[in-house]
């Protein structure tokens, strides 16, 4: 006998341009079978659901389906659930045995197909909901990107924007309705792009043509963040990610942030940040050279002093501390952080540099005085004009 417990409830369904035709005979199974077919408008309509389509609450929450917990229940989506889909935000809620999932070719499986792309060397974001800055760290000369967007009118926000950043050359398919009757692909480039036709499902394809694009090593250039010349210059900053060691998905503090240049370069190499500043002005700036980077959603803001400011943050797996350290800060960092957590302190006062000598002594670590000097014109020649020491430790908790 079957257990009905096993038996899930919930059967989410990718659904194309091609209707039921494109549908698996499980998946018709379970809509034929459902109470309820929650889905978007166009969903529905491609399925030819009559009065037990439910149309998605706009923003989309997931508490209408979990009502339904229990019930036989249908969710329609475009294409691939799980990508850029319902279907994650759905399981999250969800034990395994409570859902089934019957997936659709997605937007970008289409889009690749039609222009030969190899799927697995083609960048594929969602730009529904976020900004185009998202784009930023991610072009560069010959990438290719398929985005999904919200409609024409967002595909076209998107070629003015590539083509005021330098990026006008870069080659464009406008793909919308893919794998339907109403399927329409246009190849234009950024600076004469036009998309009045198109229709949703939308995705827009970028072959990229421009300018270089962001490098890829840590120490970018600091012209390339806004400032108050409170900054970790960018030989420093490449000498302090290399000892802060970033891994994808770590967190930071970045303690006394400045710009948020640590921050930043910790995000771009597939963490989260937390920048910690008590100026509300440098806090603003560090809020700017986010978004400008695309990063608003991996670095937030923090506006205060430690200790205060450091309450309920999420355990970090580094912390750099790149001034106004002392022993009651240090104190404070030390005794929050859990054990494995890596530690940096830049220095550049007589006074924090004997601090992080002592810390060395006590804590061990490495400890490293950084001396660089510029090649700086000196009358009809040139000679060495040298940068303020700073002294690092790095250490772990």
């Amino acid at each position: 006998m079957v257990d009905p417990c096993t038996i899930p409830w919930l059967t989410i369904i990718g659904i194309g341009e091609d209707g039921l035709a494109g549908l698996s005979e499980a998946s018709r199974k379970a809509l034929a079978e459902a109470e309820t077919v929650f889905g978007g408008e166009r969903h529905l309509k491609l399925a030819g659901v009559d009065g037990r389509g439910k149309s998605w609450p706009v923003p989309f929450d997931a508490a209408c389906v979990l009502a339904r917990r229990g019930r036989p229940t249908a969710v329609l989506a475009s294409g691939d659930p799980f990508w850029h889909g319902a279907g994650g935000s759905l399981a999250a809620h969800l034990s395994p045995h409570e859902w089934i999932a019957h997936p659709s070719p997605s937007t970008f499986s289409l889009a690749a197909s039609r222009l030969g792309w190899t799927l697995e060397t083609t960048i594929c974001i969602g730009l529904h909901a976020a900004p185009f800055e998202r784009l930023v760290p991610l072009l560069s000369r010959g990438a290719r990107i398929i985005c999904l967007v919200r409609d024409a009118t967002a595909a076209i926000d998107l070629a003015r924007w590539l083509d005021a950043r330098g990026w006008g050359a870069s080659k464009l398919w406008t793909l919308s309705a893919l794998g339907g009757p109403r399927e329409r692909i246009i190849e234009s480039r950024a600076n004469s792009y036009e998309a009045e036709s198109a229709v949703s499902p939308l995705a827009v394809a970028i072959e990229a043509d421009g300018r270089t694009g962001l490098p890829r090593a840590s120490g970018l250039a600091d012209d390339l963040f806004r400032h108050d010349g409170q900054i970790t210059k960018r030989p420093m900053r490449a000498l302090a990610m290399s000892a802060l060691a970033p891994r994808p998905g770590e967190t930071l503090w970045d303690v006394g942030a400045g710009s948020g240049s640590i921050s930043v370069e910790w995000a771009l190499a597939g963490g989260t940040a937390i920048a910690i500043e008590a100026r509300e002005d440098r806090a603003s700036n560090i809020r700017t050279n986010a978004e400008a980077f695309g990063l608003a959603h991996k670095v937030s803001v923090v506006t205060g002093s430690v200790p205060e400011a450091l309450a309920s943050l999420e355990s970090p797996n580094a912390v750099f501390i790149g001034g106004g350290l002392d022993a009651a800060l240090f104190d404070v960092v030390w005794s929050q952080v859990p054990s494995g957590t890596r530690l940096v302190a830049h220095s550049v006062t007589l006074e924090t540099e004997a601090l992080l000598s002592g810390l060395q002594q006590k804590h061990g670590g490495d400890l490293m005085r950084i001396e660089i000097a510029h090649a700086a014109a000196l009358g009809r020649y040139r000679s060495w004009e040298a940068a303020r020491a700073v002294v690092q430790w790095s250490a772990v908790r």
